[in-house]
């Protein structure tokens, strides 16, 4: 009765709506799931505890177990960074040499940047990083938890070497194309505009000194009375042997190992598979499996080295176990609900249900169809919190509608750009979950911050799509990498104009 209609896009609308109400994550998603599953049973008590045991809560930890763990060890990498002194120490070095609210956030960026192999990865390790940077310059959390979000799951689609380029490979390998997964996911690369426009709008908001919305609230609170909006975290001095080195080697150690432990699982040493293929090997890697294959090793090498630097004791770092745990479990549970509520959403046929509505919305508007694509992969993701299951189910959609040629490219892009936006801006998304685990602020003021800025982009990105259906329809085939360089570009000035429109408004506005 449920299944395969509007409703079952209902648990996900009501979760959201009541976090975003009540300012309270947990019961707000434990009540969309239940929700799921008295629709999925049709009003059944029984049968809906059933689901929610079975097909969500178990389900969701025995299918997330390996996330899980790499959850917890880097929480107790973090934890005996900040029992050594080195966070401290890192943070009395980035003091002395970055002397700036824009150059810490500008830092922020680049490390975003740079740690492009995984989104979750990715999310933890600047956070961990960053943190004492930041909270110098009077940085609010949730401007921290905005720049990591920012920079994960954006540059990870696209980066060709990162879990996500492997992921895209790996369903676009999978149907006839006529081109190889990766090539059509770099291809994609230039008409990814919400991805693009994102980092654009990162850079000019740090330039321009911009904020607008419930961030410019935060921050203001942040410069005026010093608070940051941190949630309670314990201080540690740490060994006053310990310098900047004490955190930084663990993290080095942990990107070395996550990427060895990344191309181990992908088969990069087995001789019947990818031997020696390290692009092959990370196509076909499991960043569940080898995320925490890294995280255990570089944990273990990370004790003996500060063991033997004398900044903890053995007894010490072992009683970072359980900090480092107990640090995650908000984190994890928030996971566990939210991949439960998808689960629900599976059982009703969300994804069968919004593919309908796209192949409707597209008869007839050849032109708009890139625009169509995004702004159906932006909504399919918001509601589910899932970008890579958004991909896997649109990306077959229109390999079936374009076969071939610079359609296809564009609307691969707008299918991926869009399922980015949609997990950007959801509360129920793995990414920003762990953004504000990683930021550790209240998860739903990241989300409530972020929005107006995720938005902005995405409207800029949507406005853009539309020009390039256009543009693309009179050029027929003769479509070309100078074409799409154009067309990023008009993209880029479009959002620069709309900043620049917003700062104007924002600065008229304080001085009144």
């Amino acid at each position: 009765m449920f299944v395969n209609t509007f409703w079952s896009l209902v648990p996900p609308i009501v979760a959201i709506g009541l976090a975003l109400l009540t300012k309270e994550t947990y019961s707000s998603l434990f009540i969309g799931i239940v929700v799921g599953a008295l629709l999925a049973t049709d009003f059944s008590p029984i049968g809906a505890l059933d689901t929610i045991i079975n097909d969500g809560l178990t389900a969701a930890i025995a299918d997330n177990a390996g996330i899980f763990l790499f959850l917890v060890i880097l929480g107790v990498m973090v934890a005996l960074v900040n029992a050594t002194g080195g966070s401290a120490a890192f943070g009395r070095w980035a003091a002395s040499h970055i002397h700036s609210k824009a150059g810490a956030l500008l830092a922020t960026f680049a490390l975003g940047v740079l740690i492009f192999i995984d989104d979750y990865f990715n999310c933890l390790t600047v956070g961990s990083v960053m943190t004492p940077v930041t909270d110098s310059q009077r940085i609010s959390r949730v401007k921290l938890a905005y720049l990591i979000d920012a920079t994960a799951a954006p540059i990870c689609m696209i980066a060709p070497i990162s879990s996500w380029a492997a992921a895209v490979s790996g369903v676009a390998a999978k149907l006839d194309t006529g081109v190889s997964g990766i090539q059509l996911f770099i291809e994609a690369i230039p008409y990814n505009f919400y991805s693009l426009l994102t980092i654009v709008f990162v850079i000019t908001m740090v330039v321009l000194g911009v904020d607008y919305g419930p961030m410019a609230a935060a921050e203001l609170k942040a410069a005026q009375t010093g608070d940051l909006g941190a949630l309670s975290e314990e201080q540690e001095e740490g060994s006053s042997r310990a310098n900047m080195w004490d955190m930084l080697i663990p993290i080095i150690l942990l990107i070395i190992f996550c990427v060895i432990g990344l191309i181990y699982v992908g088969g990069f040493w087995d001789p019947e598979t990818n031997a020696g293929d390290f692009i092959a090997a990370f196509g076909d890697t499991d960043a569940f499996v080898g995320l925490p294959w890294g995280a255990l090793i570089a944990l273990v090498l990370s004790i003996i080295y500060l063991c033997a630097r004398r900044v903890i004791t053995f007894k010490g770092a072992m009683g970072c176990m359980t900090k480092g745990f107990n640090a995650m479990v908000p984190a994890i549970l928030i996971l566990t609900f939210a991949v439960s509520l998808k689960s629900m959403t599976g059982l009703l046929g969300a994804a069968d249900y919004v593919e309908g509505l796209m192949k409707q919305a597209s008869e007839g508007l050849f032109m708009l169809l890139p625009a169509i694509i995004f702004v159906v992969a932006c909504l399919l993701a918001f509601a589910t919190g899932t970008s890579w299951g958004t991909f896997s189910i649109l990306i077959p959609i229109v390999c079936h509608a374009f076969p071939e040629g610079e359609m296809l490219v564009i609307s691969i892009a707008a299918c991926l750009s869009g399922a980015v936006c949609g997990d950007h801006c959801s509360p129920i998304s793995d990414t920003t979950i762990m953004a504000s685990a990683g930021a550790h602020c209240s998860h739903v003021n990241h989300v409530s911050t972020q929005l107006p800025y995720a938005i902005t982009a995405a409207s800029c990105a949507a406005v853009c799509y539309v020009i390039t259906g256009i543009a693309q329809a009179f050029l027929g085939a003769n479509g070309s990498l100078f074409t799409s360089l154009i067309l990023l570009a008009v993209a880029i000035a479009v959002e620069l104009v709309v900043l620049s429109v917003i700062r104007v408004r924002t600065n008229k506005k304080a001085a009144e």
